[in-house]
């Protein structure tokens, strides 16, 4: 398997990443890996707060594994900060490997470090692998999500 290092993304991984965020049904609709200009510029805001951390997997010089985690303080649950996990992929290559699981224990001691009570996510309905993948994880499907496209 090699060592695994979770770090910071640069902009040199953004080939990388966008290919792993294209890499299924979902994904090839609405990425666009051929143009990396959009990516660059949101990678330049994710950047500039601090309450933004989008980290790669590399193991063997190679991105293997993406997630983005948002830090979000609030007034609910007594004042209480929660996590946001986001765009969890993994290379095709290491699906199955443990690398996931690697990665979202990684985003949950984050979370805990930043002084959060609660982390969260969301997952497309049609993701039935994905959910029982999180709920493996001791994530509980607690609430109905909604969105409104802009």
């Amino acid at each position: 398997m090699g060592d695994l290092e979770i770090r910071a993304a640069v902009t040199d991984d953004l080939p990388a990443i966008v290919g792993m965020l294209a890499d299924d049904t979902l994904g090839a609709q609405r990425e666009s890996p051929d143009d990396l200009t959009p990516y660059r510029a949101a990678l330049e805001r994710l950047g500039a707060d601090p309450n933004q951390r989008l980290v790669v997997a590399v193991r063997e010089g190679r991105v293997v594994g993406t997630l983005q985690l948002t830090i979000i303080p609030g007034l609910s649950r007594r004042g209480a900060t929660r996590s946001i996990i986001e765009g969890v992929r993994i290379h095709a290559d290491e699906r199955g490997s443990g690398l996931g699981t690697q990665l979202i224990e990684w985003a949950i001691e984050e979370s805990r470090r930043q002084g959060c009570q609660l982390v969260q996510l969301t997952s497309d309905n049609s993701r039935v692998d994905a959910h029982r993948f999180y709920e493996r994880l001791g994530f509980t499907a607690s609430h109905v999500g909604f969105k409104l496209q802009l």
